[in-house]
């Protein structure tokens, strides 16, 4: 059978169904893996407690390094046999966009191009269509970090906000339209950068949101720059180790918003930043996710 120019021409996508959080775990472990490498990853609620995670391939992805990476994500939990369909390349990016829709959280409102005339937009509309990079608002630990931005945008406004794992720029556009500062948006990821950018741009935020590539706190302008809003939705690994950074960075008075943390992670690192000077102002669970609050110091630098 000849099968090299049907995947030339053809895109893939793989799908299973799983419950929270392993839907979610399963989401982000597809998002982040380089072989194979997706082109859009979508995470659907089905109700009942069930999730879909469809994730979609330029080429026929090796169904067994699929099952292994799905089997190490989901951590025993039940998931469905993974079904993988053929469809025309043209019509992928209208797949994986049609099928999301608009997500609230607090008074955010996050959308795709596709429902934009349907949408009555306001200072917390945000326009994100799905892209090679992690942020649509529709994981759990998106949204709870958009309800802690719009929980602190009521008590005041911070003077300078860093997005530290910016993946699409969904945080980086809410903290810019919320609080009206400049923020710091880094991520790793030189894909990642350049999609933030271009969002900030069509978001009309250019001027206020500055992206680059970085790891971690360690880049030079962290010596002379200090926010005192740090938004971090990265994973538990890399927030354990970033606590004495975020210490050394986060004005004192500051705030820290920290996701991509499982439930049953939310304690460890909670311990971990406590020894660091941090204390917890609120824990926010969706669906099996944790996104915590972090004060450092007893006075907020939170401004009118």
């Amino acid at each position: 059978m000849e099968t090299g120019p049907q995947e030339a021409s053809s895109t893939f996508r793989a799908t299973v169904e799983a419950g929270p959080p392993a839907a979610g775990r399963i989401a982000r472990a597809l998002d982040e893996a380089e072989d194979p490498q997706a082109l859009s990853v979508s995470y659907f609620d089905l109700g009942n407690g069930r999730f879909e995670v469809s994730a979609l391939y330029g080429a026929r992805p090796d169904e067994d390094a699929l099952n292994t990476l799905i089997g190490k994500a989901a951590e025993g939990d039940a998931v469905t046999p993974l079904s993988v369909e053929d469809m025309p390349n043209a019509d992928w990016v209208t797949v994986s966009q049609g099928q999301r829709g608009p997500v609230r959280a607090g008074r955010f409102l996050i959308h795709g191009s596709h429902d934009r005339d349907k949408i009555t937009r306001n200072r917390f509309t945000i326009e994100i269509d799905a892209d090679q990079a992690f942020g649509t608002a529709h994981h759990a630990s998106t949204r709870g970090c958009l309800l802690a931005l719009d929980d602190l945008a009521k008590r005041g406004r911070p003077d300078l906000v860093l997005d530290l794992g910016t993946g699409t720029g969904i945080l980086a556009i809410a903290a810019a339209r919320a609080f009206d500062r400049p923020v710091v948006a880094t991520d790793t990821d030189p894909v990642a950068v350049a999609i933030a950018k271009d969002n900030a741009r069509k978001a009309g935020l250019s001027q206020q949101i500055h992206a680059f590539v970085a790891e971690g706190l360690a880049h030079p302008i962290f010596r002379r720059l200090k926010p005192d809003l740090i938004v971090a939705n990265i994973l538990a690994a890399p927030l354990y180790e970033l606590a004495p950074a975020m210490a050394r960075t986060l004005q004192p008075g500051g705030y820290a918003i920290l996701s991509g943390v499982t439930a049953d992670q939310a304690a460890g690192i909670e311990a971990r930043y406590g020894a660091h000077g941090f204390t917890r102002e609120k824990r926010i669970l969706l669906d099996g996710w944790a996104t915590l609050v972090l004060g450092r110091g007893s006075t907020s630098v939170l401004s009118d």
